[in-house]
């Protein structure tokens, strides 16, 4: 018999959109507005996204990376996994209630991947994160930030994705640093703004899960050059 869909928890984004986490037969989900952004079964393109990000890490030296947006936290814990005991990961999430139903609602392993000590986690905005962050200070970021190019949870997000959002970007990373920017579709006017804002571009596509036929969703790598 198939379980029930149980509703966890719900909350409203700054734009008024309702945000709600979704339990099915140990399976979770979060919504917006009804429409799914993502599901614990299919996660393998978060993975890509630190699988990718951090091959470009330095061996020689304490790196960080800045995680934009928790999600269900897939791509946080593949950075715990591949990473060293001295890397310093940063982790930006704009809606509170997310963190809490980490701690509160997901299964330990969440709440852990949080409280590694190598994690910072920060409420706040990716965007406004990265405009202050210090010239060339940031090995790896990994934008998994609202529904890629074409904001859908707050429509601010849109700058990162801008000619001045990716000068942003590129200013806060280090030569040879890497950004991956995660996208619900491919998206060639986005990449060719990251080739003027003098990047190196890989467009990486990414399946739901690792036994999918098929890509569904697409990764950009942007190296700075």
């Amino acid at each position: 018999m198939v379980k029930p869909r149980v509703r966890l928890a719900e909350t409203r984004t700054a734009d008024g959109g309702r945000l709600s986490l979704w339990e099915q037969d140990g399976a979770f989900s979060i919504n917006l507005d009804g429409q799914e952004l993502m599901h614990s079964r299919a996660y393998y393109s978060e993975q890509m996204m630190a699988d990718v990000g951090l091959a470009i890490l330095p061996g020689d030296r304490q790196a960080r990376v800045l995680i934009g947006g928790l999600g269900l936290g897939f791509t946080l814990q593949r950075v715990l996994e591949l990473a060293r005991a001295s890397l310093r990961i940063e982790v930006i999430e704009l809606i509170p209630e997310v963190v809490a139903w980490h701690r509160e609602l997901l299964p330990a392993s969440h709440r852990e991947a949080l409280e590694d000590p190598r994690v910072r986690v920060r409420i706040g905005d990716a965007v406004q994160r990265i405009r202050e962050m210090p010239a060339g200070s940031c090995d790896a970021m990994l934008l998994d930030v609202d529904n890629g190019p074409v904001a859908m949870v707050a429509a601010n997000n849109s700058w990162l994705y801008s000619p001045e959002g990716l000068r942003a970007v590129r200013g806060a990373l280090r030569p040879g640093g890497r950004a991956v920017f995660w996208s619900a579709s491919a998206d060639e006017a986005f990449a060719a703004r990251l080739r003027r804002a003098k990047f190196s571009v890989e467009a990486i596509p990414a399946k739901l899960h690792e036994g999918a036929k098929r890509a569904a969703y697409m990764l950009y790598s942007a190296t700075r050059s």
